[in-house]
Formats: structure tokens, C-alpha cells, sequence
């Protein structure tokens, strides 16, 4: 279970954006994505093609042009952006993916493992639906007190 570079990339993308509107409000260019973040220009292309068709960037044309956000940092939802640009770690449609050499999956009646996964990505759910762009940037200290007490709540709730 690993998060994509193309996820990583796309939420670097993101905070850059939000942090540009934070401070002027103006958009970015590719190219200035590309340099903030060092990643390829191509790169930088297809992710924004991705968070636009998404809705979490709108693009402007001209000599002043570039990307925003088509949100709030407050609005946009990092299972959202996570959703789009990657996917999530577990859906239903895996088990038709992945039946080995058979057309269905043999345990596809009763399954421990697809039991795993479902809760796995319940609990991930939890947190990354409650997590928004903005909780994201601050510094790592203060994120990661932010992201705390988010699982301490979900925790409470839970028992």
C-alpha cells in the first residue's frame, strides 16, 4: 500500500497554489509549479489537466495567466484531491482486477481479506475526508498537532 507520486506531486501542487493565494492571490504557471516544486514541466502539466478537470484549479489565459484555486484552501477536501488524482488504496472493483487465473475470484461469495481492505479503507476515509488543504499548511510540527487531535476525535468516536 503506497500513496502514487502522482497523489504526492499533485497535493505539492496544491499547497504551492494555496500558499500564491495566501500571500497575493495571483495564480502560477506551469513553469513556476514546475521550479517551486522541481518537478518536470510535462509533469507539472498533467497533474494541473487533472486538478482542473477535478475542480480544485481553474486555469486563466493570457499574458497574466495561470492556475488558481477553484476553491478555498478551507474547501478543498484532501480524500477529494487524493480521490482524483490517484484513486483510492481499496474499492469493490479490485476483486474483479485481481481473480487470478480464474474470470472470478474464488472467494468472491466469502472473503476475509476483502473484509481487511473495506475496514483499511473506512479508517482512512476518516481522516483524509476531515483533512483539508488548509489544515495542511502550516509548519510540519503544527500539521501534525493538527492531524492529532483529528484521530484523537476519531478515536473518541469510535469507542
Amino acid at each position: 500500500m503506497k500513496l502514487s507520486t502522482q497523489e504526492e506531486y499533485g497535493l505539492r501542487c496544491l499547497l504551492q497554489m494555496g500558499r500564491r493565494a495566501d500571500l497575493s492571490g495571483d495564480g502560477l504557471t506551469i513553469a513556476e509549479i514546475s521550479r517551486l516544486e522541481g518537478l518536470s514541466i510535462a509533469n507539472v502539466g498533467k497533474l494541473m489537466r487533472i486538478l482542473r478537470l477535478g475542480g480544485f484549479v481553474e486555469s486563466i489565459r493570457g499574458q497574466s495567466g495561470g492556475y488558481t484555486l477553484a476553491q478555498s484552501t478551507d474547501e478543498i477536501v484532501v480524500g477529494e484531491v487524493l480521490a482524483a488524482l490517484g484513486g483510492r488504496l481499496f474499492s469493490e472493483e479490485f476483486c474483479n482486477t485481481h481473480s487470478g487465473i480464474e474470470i472470478q475470484c474464488t472467494h468472491s461469495v466469502d472473503c476475509s481479506i476483502r473484509s481487511l481492505w473495506n475496514s483499511v479503507q473506512f479508517v482512512i476515509d476518516q481522516i483524509l475526508n476531515r483533512v483539508t488543504l488548509k489544515d495542511l499548511m502550516g509548519e510540519e510540527q503544527e500539521t501534525q498537532s493538527c492531524l492529532q487531535n483529528m484521530t484523537d476525535e476519531l478515536v473518541q468516536l469510535s469507542t
